[in-house]
């Protein structure tokens, strides 16, 4: 008596002709365009509070770096006083509170102390000082005044030209000598160069529109993922066909686990050590709105994609091409592909390409233990 029994229709229901796989797809595809329509409408309504939400990771890392700037030039300037026997730690300390704590940037200006007090002093009077000096500067002058020839006028202009010229220089010194030095104070969050920028007019309403369509390939993506694993189960075997309600969850956990971890985990690390790099060569970064979406875009999709892994690993365990024991077996060249795919995936930078390739290191024993334990069923032709 054979050990199994089936009939010889069982395949019978999923026996597809190429037309109506065609058609399968068209509907499968309308579908999945309806969701990303309505997930589109979705972020059209919250699209300006996913711009103020993808800026986060830039201006956090633009205050960060901005205020290590700030405590560097405070330690350089205060090494170069104590250097010169005009130690002042006090201050020193005063500047690293000021900024770690209550995250404030000073600004150095130079003020001549004198100009300050008299702007002290007419505070008050200020309004009535300047409404007299514009009265008595449309006053009429004396009548001769008038009648001087024009060779006396310049006479007398060339005269108080070179008397300001000799003494120019001196005039000079002396008033860099009464300029004295003071800091001025300004929220981190307020400083000019944290705030992004773009540069044409039609950029912000751009912005905009990306946000929103990212968003709605986010809000959309379980309906986009369901119709994608629909179309592939329509030319699987019924009992095949199970595997839908089991590896769509599986594939949508691991795209969002990868694309939180790129927003939430490598970001930060990744734009510290960019902009660190530019603060060695000296350049304060100035980034644009559209390539910071850009860059947005770009890495989480990488790790949303890089992480479908495993499922990769069960598919090609399942269709024949690889076993259990040859992943076991080509563990090197795993870890080599895996370094290759991240540095693809990711930006031109170490940061991020380690940060991906660990996690995915992780994620092929993952795949070695889905197959493992998630061993193929038996089929009528084995």
């Amino acid at each position: 008596m054979p050990r199994y029994q089936y009939d010889e229709d069982i395949f019978k229901e999923s026996t597809m002709t190429f037309g109506e796989h065609l058609e399968e797809l068209r509907v499968c595809l309308f579908r999945a365009i309806v969701g990303l329509v309505v997930g589109f409408l979705v972020g059209l309504a919250i699209g300006r509070y996913v711009v103020e939400f993808i800026q986060t990771p830039l201006r956090a890392a633009l205050e960060g770096y901005y205020e290590k700037k700030a405590l560097e030039d405070a330690q350089r300037q205060w090494e170069e006083l104590q250097a010169q026997g005009l130690s002042l730690p006090a201050d020193l300390e005063m500047v690293k509170n000021l900024v770690t704590q209550e995250h404030l940037l000073p600004e150095e200006v130079y003020v001549n102390p004198e100009e300050l007090l008299r702007a002290i002093q007419k505070r008050d009077t200020q309004t009535e000082k300047v409404l007299a000096g514009v009265l008595g500067g449309g006053l009429p002058g004396p009548k001769g005044a008038s009648e001087k020839t024009a060779s006396v006028r310049a006479e007398e202009e060339s005269s108080v030209e070179a008397a300001a010229s000799k003494s120019a220089n001196e005039a000079s010194s002396e008033a860099r000598q009464k300029l004295i030095r003071m800091f001025l104070w300004r929220r981190v969050a307020e400083d000019p160069r944290v705030q992004i920028k773009s540069f044409n007019v039609q950029e912000g309403f751009l912005i905009y529109v990306k946000a929103s369509l990212l968003t709605g390939v986010i809000l959309a993506s379980p309906w986009i993922f369901y119709q994608l694993w629909t179309f592939i189960a329509a030319g699987l075997y019924p009992h095949e066909k199970r595997y839908v309600h089991v590896f769509l969850p599986i594939s949508l956990s691991l795209f969002l686990a990868g694309v939180a971890l790129a927003f939430f985990f490598v970001f930060p690390p990744v734009l510290d050590f960019l902009f660190s790099f530019n603060g060695w060569l000296g350049i304060d970064p100035d980034p644009r709105i559209s390539e910071w979406l850009g860059f947005v875009l770009f890495l989480p999709l990488g790790f949303g994609i890089a992480f479908q892994l495993p499922l990769a690993m069960l598919f090609l365990e399942r269709i024949g091409i690889f076993t259990v024991q040859s992943y076991l077996a080509s563990w090197r060249i795993s870890v080599l592909t895996i370094f290759v795919l991240s540095m693809i995936l990711t930006p031109a930078d170490p940061y991020s390409m380690f940060l991906m390739a660990i996690p995915l290191l992780f994620l092929y024993v993952l795949g070695i233990l889905m197959c493992k334990l998630m061993p193929r069923r038996w089929s009528p032709f084995d």
